[in-house]
């Protein structure tokens, strides 16, 4: 017997990655964009704005991988996807804080392993704190 639950009960796992934890409006990106600070790695920066107390905690993602450095469609989703897994798998540690990953330069070629990692060195330096 298998019983399904309500769409309104269920239950979210920690390494769940629902729309709460994602930048969807156009605000909520100019809030993080305005806000100016940003990380920057070999192929992305990672811009961060602190979240106010009353806002619910934990850290939120939005993702900008732009068609004019990365053409087919295809290669942009792997980046989205790639990008997601590791904060999917890194949100319970990060700060509460918006987050926008955004490719800044065009990888070539494009290596799968190098970029996750990448990704993953970027979102620890939003561990470690800062000096």
């Amino acid at each position: 017997m298998n019983a399904r639950q309500p769409a309104g009960k269920r239950q979210v796992s920690a390494t769940a990655f629902p729309n709460s934890h994602r930048l969807t409006k156009t605000d909520e990106f100019s809030s993080v964009f305005g806000f100016r600070k940003a990380l920057k790695s070999t192929h992305f920066l990672l811009h961060y704005r602190l979240r106010a107390a009353e806002e619910v905690a934990g850290a939120r993602l939005g993702l900008v991988v732009a068609k004019r450095l990365v053409r087919r469609s295809v290669d942009r989703n792997l980046i989205r996807r790639l990008a997601r897994e590791n904060f999917r798998m890194m949100r319970c540690r990060l700060p509460s804080r918006d987050l926008i990953l955004r490719l800044a330069a065009r990888p070539e070629p494009l290596d799968r392993r190098a970029l996750a990692d990448e990704i993953r060195k970027l979102l620890e330096k939003m561990i470690t704190p800062e000096r």
